[in-house]
């Protein structure tokens, strides 16, 4: 069914000649159509709900919009805008209220016979092949039909040129002249007077095309039928429309919801014929087998519905499934390919990725090449230990890189020059699970999105010399991740530009992270299901965010509401400066530095301490407190449990930290604070 369209979307056609003037709509609004190209937009009261049940309180002033196509229809009701709050109201309160799903239509009937204009307004009667204008005479409310006869002048815009006039009144013949309400879109009326009957006639209609579901009187016919429905639909309605979802779990929601639609309609069709049918022969026997097994795989679909219109563990179940996801490994043949992206392939282009990337000599084998236009579509292709060399430009994507193999991707040139813009709301950037990933010189690009810039879920993943342009999140390390971030500058993140989970690992090497919500957030791991993460911090810039440079977010303790000089005369927890100018926290146990980190560290040996790099010191001593509370707290549960001598592994667990030469410049609340909750 054609929808109605968009405000600003319709350009208003010049009038016509030897039109007559419509009973529903002045004649001066018709002459004022050529003057309000852009309808009304949502006008709200002081009162934050309207009322939806008294044609006395219309409670929003609908705008008009002007009907797409060539023929001059009077201007419709604009009432496709409706916010979620008005929506909700109206079917809790006025049209559904604790009615069974056997009862929706006795329900709606109820609300239409107070509300709906019997007769005397006009409206566009639209279908996927025509549309045409119509007077509603009288209505069915029990059908949730009009009653409706041709309007004049007759009007009338199809894709076929055989829908004449005469043609339309044997059509409406064939239907009794009963239209169903949801099939008409109610003309604009400046006196008010058909606000309410636009504003129930869309009601029925978004209720029948985007909430109610065919199957949903086989359900159990309870009294929460708008609680167990309609809300979480709707809300998932409206998550959708804002961008809150990701596309591909919308996409997947929609799938499965067609393929449980005509599912369903098989399985109708088997039913009916079983019973229709009267005799025990064996052909009915087969027709309930069947019947069974699509009531199974329908069953089975309704739960992963019902799963994606929670709101509370769609994202439960879209992350299961993204951690689902399985790598593809070597390919059969055993080969290992490169694959190179470019928008335009030139001659000299080309010359230089051979000399430079391609050439045996360079990588002293002979390679296989694949060429794409999509960096998209070449991660997509890949297997394990394939290779994505990006040549300079800018690419728009929509889709999230789920690296699931270890693969490098790597940009041939400087980052500002390979630039890869993501588009679409509500979607991750860069996922990864490979074993071992690495990115280097490239600049990614969010915009309006939810989810973070690039999680690191499982495995390692290299990120050196990009650029990182975030919008909500920045890079998050989830437990048992590791990440290994070098040259890098990330910015823009509203929320933390790094996001460090428990029992993770995180190196940062001679990174900017700067205007973001907050520099580097270190998840609570007091937990005791729990592990300790282990950090390594190097010559980063970490400057100019709203909050502060890092921040541990961590539960209330007891000795928080302890005078700090005290804290520090009964603890062991004062930070002492080594020999080489380095943060070292009494407690800690001392691990040697990872194998990637030991050459940059010898740089830093006769770091002499300023002002700038006083904030190594307070993180180290910070986490190294917190980590000391974590043994003591394993100390007390196995006390309770009457264990007197612990696991060494267990009470070793005590936080890796390197925080070395960093700069913290210009944080808003300082260079680290802890969120207590």
């Amino acid at each position: 069914m054609a929808e109605p369209e968009l405000p600003g979307s319709a350009e208003p056609a010049p009038a016509g000649e030897g039109q007559a003037p419509l009973p529903a709509v002045s004649s001066a609004g018709l002459r004022e159509r050529a003057e309000e190209a852009k309808p009304d937009l949502l006008q709200e009261d002081d009162d934050s709900c309207s009322d939806y049940g008294s044609r006395d309180k219309p409670g929003t002033a609908l705008g008009r919009t002007v009907p797409d196509g060539n023929v001059l229809f009077p201007d419709i009701f604009h009432t496709d805008h409706l916010l979620f709050y008005e929506r909700f109201k109206a079917y809790q309160d006025y049209i559904l209220a604790d009615c069974k799903a056997s009862e929706v239509k006795e329900f709606t009937a109820e609300y239409l016979e107070k509300v709906l204009e019997p007769s005397g307004w006009q409206a566009v009667w639209r279908t996927n092949v025509f549309e045409v204008l119509v007077e509603v005479v009288d209505v069915e409310y029990s059908a949730l039909k009009a009653v409706v006869q041709l309007s004049e002048p007759f009007l009338c815009e199809s894709r076929d040129s055989t829908f004449t006039l005469d043609c339309m009144q044997e059509l409406l013949e064939l239907k009794e002249r009963q239209i169903p309400l949801q099939e008409l879109w109610v003309l604009y009326d400046e006196s008010g007077e058909f606000d309410q009957t636009a504003l129930a006639v869309e009601h029925v209609r978004f209720f029948y095309q985007c909430i109610w579901r065919t199957w949903d009187e086989e359900e159990e016919d309870d009294f929460d039928y708008f609680v167990r429905c309609v809300e979480p639909r709707l809300r998932l309605h409206y998550d959708i429309l804002e961008h809150r979802v990701p596309s591909g779990l919308v996409a997947d929601y929609q799938n499965l919801l067609s393929q449980c639609e005509e599912l369903y309609r098989k399985f109708l069709n088997v039913r009916n014929s079983i019973s229709s049918s009267d005799s025990d022969s064996e052909v009915e026997n087969v027709s309930m087998v069947e019947g069974l097994k699509l009531y199974e795989k329908i069953e089975h679909l309704k739960q992963k519905l019902k799963l994606i219109e929670n709101p509370l563990l769609r994202y439960v179940f879209g992350y299961q499934k993204y951690s689902g996801l399985q790598a593809k490994g070597l390919r059969p043949t055993g080969t290992k390919i490169t694959h190179v992206v470019s928008s335009t392939m030139m001659a000299s282009l080309l010359q230089s990725l051979l000399r430079d990337k391609l050439c045996p000599e360079s990588c002293g084998e002979e390679l296989e090449i694949q060429f794409h236009n999509d960096p998209l579509a070449a991660v997509n292709a890949c297997y394990e230990g394939d290779t994505v060399i990006i040549c300079p430009g800018h690419y728009v994507v929509d889709g999230v890189f789920c690296i699931a193999d270890s693969v490098e991707l790597e940009g041939y040139g400087l980052p500002d020059d390979i630039v890869i813009e993501k588009r679409g709301k509500g979607d991750n950037f860069v996922d990864c699970t490979g074993a071992n990933i690495r990115i280097s010189s490239l600049k990614l690009v969010q915009h309006d999105a939810v989810e973070g810039i690039l999680n690191v879920h499982h495995g390692k993943t290299t990120l050196e010399n990009c650029v990182l342009q975030c919008e909500t999140t920045g890079i998050t390390v989830r437990t048992s991740a590791e990440l290994l971030m070098k040259n890098s500058d990330l910015y823009g993140a509203k929320g933390a530009g790094v996001e460090i989970y428990p029992g993770s690992t995180c190196t940062l090497l001679d990174n900017g992270i700067h205007h973001c919500k907050e520099g580097i957030l270190i998840k609570n791991f007091l937990d005791e299901h729990y592990e300790i993460p282990k950090i390594t911090m190097v010559n980063n810039m970490i400057h100019n965010n709203e909050g502060y440079g890092v921040v541990l977010v961590r539960p209330t303790m007891p000795s928080d509401v302890k005078d700090a000089s005290v804290e520090r005369t009964k603890g062991n927890t004062q930070p002492t400066q080594s020999g080489d100018g380095t943060a070292c926290v009494q407690g800690f146990r001392q691990e040697e530095l990872p194998e990637c980190v030991t050459d940059e560290l010898e740089l830093y040996e006769q770091a002499e301490i300023s002002e700038q790099t006083e904030g190594n010191y307070e993180i180290a001593n910070e986490l190294g407190v917190t980590s000391a509370r974590k043994s003591q707290m394993h100390k007390k549960r196995l006390s309770e449990l009457g264990i007197t001598e612990a696991d060494d592994n267990l009470m070793s667990q005590e936080m890796f930290v390197s925080i070395v030469g960093n700069q913290f410049k210009w944080n808003g609340k300082g260079s680290f604070g802890t969120f207590l909750f």
